[in-house]
């Protein structure tokens, strides 16, 4: 293939280039429509009240905590707790890893190991570890303490909660009786 055969290739496609985009061009103008300044017609939203989940106080509210626990399992918690134990340590006199050892967590207060860096919102964060706290906190971390480090997506599933609670709960020295 020889230069010229290039050309004509080169050619042919800048071609194909500018035709669209000069029928674009061409369109706009031909068939301009002007929106107008009000709409057609109004779509009425009746105001409806938002609920935010960011403070204990209003999620635990809505929450029944013993119906919710009575959907977990311990042996269930214990498969979900699998997510948990790449940077969490279940075992009595575990170590801290990227996050704070969990043995005897439920009902202890939040950011109480002394030997681990807690982010300054969980070491403000003036609760303690209850049931309703770890559910919220575990639907969304970030969006319930917000500016905590830990970086998890959190447990939709509600059961998945409750079991990972349940499991919790029983990894201390004096498991909390369930509400």
């Amino acid at each position: 293939m020889d230069s010229f055969e290039i050309n004509k290739i080169v050619a042919a496609v800048l071609m194909v280039a500018l035709l669209v985009i000069g029928i674009g061009k061409l369109s706009d103008v031909i068939f301009h429509v002007e929106k107008p300044e009000t709409p057609g017609y109004l779509v009425e939203i009746e105001a409806a009240t938002t609920v935010s989940t960011t403070s204990s106080d209003t999620t635990s509210d809505k929450i029944d905590i013993s119906a919710l626990m009575a959907m977990g399992d311990i042996a269930h918690g214990e498969k979900v707790f699998k997510k948990c134990a790449a940077c969490h340590s279940i075992i009595k006199g575990g170590k801290n890893a990227i996050g704070p050892a969990l043995y005897n967590v439920v009902g202890r207060k939040v950011g109480a190991i002394e030997d681990y860096k807690y982010s300054k919102a969980l070491a403000a964060y003036d609760k303690n570890w209850t049931f309703e706290e770890l559910n919220g906190f575990l639907i969304k971390p970030a969006k319930w303490i917000k500016g905590t480090k830990m970086a998890y997506a959190g447990l939709r599933k509600e059961k998945d909660r409750a079991s990972v609670i349940k499991y919790l709960n029983e990894n201390s020295d004096s498991p909390l009786p369930l509400p």
